[in-house]
């Protein structure tokens, strides 16, 4: 089974904490690392650092990143060297983001989607399986300019 890192600001701490009870329910482990319980002054960018760090380091296999938009927590984590977060809104991009770029991390804004859509995302995404394929050579390019040997 997958381990799950999850995080979220204080604009999408409800909705971090639904898909964190989905996910238990289907028996994933699954980290909380929010640093705060909810409080204003919960920093995306310290949440998003803090799970993208925990999987590049290998403790999980994936992470989920929920903010108002997902806009910034995606930026943040893609400043992790090695991570590749996909912000997803809708169950076409979720399956892409796996099948076509092996994106360890999704996220996603309380704002933007409504709890069961995310759910469903979420489910997308992980059922979800980075093939290679035509996709290879685009992802090993990706990570050419990552780590500047372009």
């Amino acid at each position: 089974m997958l381990s799950i890192a999850i995080g979220a600001d204080d604009a999408a701490f409800e909705m971090k904490d639904l898909i964190k009870a989905h996910l238990e329910a289907l028996n994933y482990d699954v980290t909380d690392y929010c640093l705060n319980t909810g409080i204003e002054d919960e920093m995306y960018p310290d949440v998003a650092h803090a799970v993208a760090t925990s999987i590049k380091q290998g403790k999980h296999q994936r992470g989920i990143l929920i903010c108002g938009t997902g806009i910034g927590m995606s930026i943040v984590a893609n400043k992790v060297t090695g991570i590749r977060a996909a912000l997803c809104h809708d169950t076409y991009s979720a399956e892409r983001a796996q099948k076509s770029n092996d994106a360890q991390i999704i996220t996603f804004g309380a704002r933007v989607i409504g709890p069961e859509l995310a759910k469903v995302i979420v489910d997308t995404w992980l059922t979800s399986h980075y093939d290679g394929g035509r996709s290879a050579p685009k992802v090993a390019r990706i990570n050419e300019y990552e780590n500047g040997e372009r």
